[in-house]
């Protein structure tokens, strides 16, 4: 039997790289060399018909009509190497190109996209460019405080947790993430349909009123378990240090062996009770995370998880409501090791689970 493999024609080296437009050239090619219409069918595994109508399109037009027809409709006014060069503008941040923050709307790429390529678009068209010519997406940012230092917070990632890790290990117990946050009686309340023109308006008894939790997620270096352990005040109450040591205490009682803590920078973790309670416990080494920088500490997913994940649109009518809520969430999670393992990586602190 007769193959077909290989390229063979100045127009065959210039075919766009669909498979169908290939294969019509090399038809082409096949039968210009001798091949009869029923070898060249049979290795490009096509029918006759097929061939047939293949060679009266290239004997009308020559073998570029062969090559794949132009998309209908008017071309784009925005080539492919404009569109490369508007992505390496785009780059810059948007405080590059005079707006006060980094934050790129459709509006403000269609000023740009007019500035430099003198090309009008409509912010809806713009989006459709950034998702198919620049696969770019809509994105909620995250927020970083102004004053937090970049530098070394990847420092404390590269180095510093390495060797807190490895000295954990060493000693062996537990890693224990620990965090603190407020649910408030105020819903995360996203969208809702409703007639255009009718606001809709949702009661709230006290905006204001909130249930204080702490969380800590454990990681045991022997076997790689995880858990989660947590507490709450009473309504409206917020945490001070005697309280943290209690919670401190129960950790120390559901694990055993030595404890590494790591936590946040904030007054209430260096206050006099924690700190005396810590120098009586030898087998507790404490740690801290870089400031500002949350989203190094597993725990702190917690309440990202509850609060948006599970919680949004959540309209509780009191905190008893509230209390009753974020405590079925918080077993609910203690109860998926995956979900708590995930939490951790998305840290993507060294921790291998």
């Amino acid at each position: 039997m007769r193959t077909a493999a290989g390229v063979g024609s100045a127009e065959e080296q210039h075919f766009s790289g669909d498979w169908r437009e290939w294969r019509r050239l090399r038809a082409w090619h096949l039968k210009a060399t001798g091949w009869s219409q029923r070898d060249i069918a049979e290795a490009l595994g096509v029918t006759e018909a097929a061939v047939s109508r293949w060679m009266a399109t290239a004997d009308e037009g020559g073998p570029s009509a062969l090559l794949r027809s132009p998309p209908p409709g008017r071309p784009r006014r925005l080539t492919d190497r404009d569109c490369c060069k508007l992505e390496e503008m785009l780059a810059e941040g948007a405080t590059a190109h005079g707006w006060p923050n980094n934050l790129w709307t459709a509006k403000r790429v269609a000023e740009v996209i007019q500035r430099h390529f003198h090309v009008k678009y409509h912010p809806g068209q713009v989006c459709r460019i950034l998702k198919t010519h620049l696969n770019w997406t809509c994105q909620r940012p995250v927020h970083h405080y102004q004053g937090r230092n970049d530098a070394a917070i990847r420092e404390w990632v590269e180095e510093t947790f390495p060797h807190i890790l490895t000295a954990a290990t060493a000693r062996g117990g537990h890693l224990v993430f620990v965090d603190e946050a407020g649910f408030l009686l105020e819903p995360l309340v996203r969208r809702t349909y409703a007639p255009r023109g009718n606001t809709p308006v949702h009661r709230i008894g006290n905006p204001h009123a909130r249930i204080s939790v702490i969380g800590a997620i454990t990681v045991s270096l022997s076997n790689k378990a995880v858990g989660l352990q947590y507490g709450m005040l009473g309504d409206n109450l917020n945490y001070q240090g005697p309280i943290v040591v209690q919670f401190l205490r129960f950790v120390r009682k559901r694990l055993s062996g030595p404890m590494t803590l790591v936590w946040d920078q904030i007054p209430i973790h260096e206050c006099d009770a924690v700190m005396e309670y810590l120098s009586r416990e030898r087998d507790v080494v404490v740690e801290q995370f870089p400031a500002y920088a949350p989203e190094l500490n597993p725990a702190d997913g917690i309440w990202r998880y509850i609060k948006y994940g599970r919680l949004a649109n959540y309209t509780p009518p009191d905190l008893a409501v509230l209390r009753d809520k974020v405590t079925e969430e918080l077993k609910r999670l203690a109860g998926r090791d995956g979900l708590l393992k995930s939490l951790i990586r998305y840290t993507k602190l060294p921790i291998r689970l």
